[in-house]
């Protein structure tokens, strides 16, 4: 008897789904968006008036342009809907290169003290910021950090969004950016 294998990247698109899905009806739309900003402003202070706070509601509008833009027109999202929208923004640099454009503005964001690097204190603000309690989250910043050296640079992290949004290896450290995945 053959068992069906489901696509690596809707595993991980199926979580990033459950997580940007912020009040639990089973849509994505840009309200949710918008309280994932809130939170990331909340989580790491950041006022909303700040050049931060700007360029973070800027990118995630973008992005979801673009995921609109992939996605016919709906306003609002279904699971199903997202996967296709977050597959064709990924590989569309035609307008805004969300996987590039969007990790650089959350770096920025998370990275708090400036030194152009992500500690683990600031790594857990960013799990509190998508309301991910897993424990193995935290685990994840050992594989995200994959030159060893206790935290994670730019490169690494950019790296890391890469992978959730284009390997196929579920076991990727970029795979592991929201935790650990359910197969």
């Amino acid at each position: 008897m053959a068992t069906a294998t489901t696509d690596p990247i809707n595993i991980k698109l199926d979580q990033l789904f459950g997580a940007a899905d912020t009040n639990n009806d089973g849509y994505v739309e840009w309200a949710d968006y918008q309280r994932i900003v809130d939170r990331y402003l909340s989580t790491y202070k950041i006022d909303k008036r700040h050049r931060t706070a700007r360029a973070l509601t800027v990118a995630y509008q973008m992005y979801w342009s673009e995921l609109l833009r992939h996605a016919d027109g709906n306003d609002r999202l279904s699971k199903e809907q997202f996967h296709h929208a977050n597959r064709a923004a990924s590989v569309d640099t035609s307008r805004f290169n969300m996987v590039e454009g969007l990790a650089h503005t959350i770096f920025d964001v998370m990275d708090t003290d400036g030194d152009n690097t992500i500690s683990k204190a600031e790594f857990e603000k960013y799990l509190e910021v998508w309301e991910i309690t897993d424990p193995a989250a935290m685990g994840a910043f050992q594989y995200l950090d994959t030159d060893g050296d206790g935290v994670i640079s730019r490169h690494e992290f950019l790296r890391a969004v890469r992978e959730f949004f284009y390997s196929p290896d579920l076991d990727a450290p970029g795979s592991l950016i929201f935790g650990r995945l359910s197969r």
